[in-house]
């Protein structure tokens, strides 16, 4: 049986964590990627990026709350916890998300 992996409840996830998760461009894309796709792999659309460092910043998306990570097989899967945050902080994502990609 795969570990489980922690995700921070609703009322726990605050907007100084959100808000470092979003600041860096990898997080932000990966985070514009989960958007427009359900059950997004880790390795999904990121061949340049070692994999250690991609699963860094994986690990910083579930902890701020970001996103929700399952084991399927021999792979996670991420979605992006859309409603969640947008119950939290309203406006936020679609604000984050119709920013233009720099």
């Amino acid at each position: 049986m795969p570990r489980q992996l922690s995700h921070p409840e609703l009322a726990d996830i605050s907007l100084a964590a959100v808000l470092h998760a979003l600041s860096d461009p990898v997080r932000l894309e990966i985070v514009r990627l989960a958007a427009a796709h359900t059950d997004l792999p880790c390795n999904a659309f990121f061949d340049q990026i070692p994999k250690s460092t991609l699963s860094h910043h994986w690990r910083v998306l579930r902890e701020a709350g970001l996103i929700r990570q399952r084991h399927e097989g021999t792979q996670k899967l991420n979605a992006l916890r859309r409603d969640e945050v947008d119950a939290r902080f309203p406006g936020l994502l679609d604000a984050v998300l119709a920013a233009p990609a720099s």
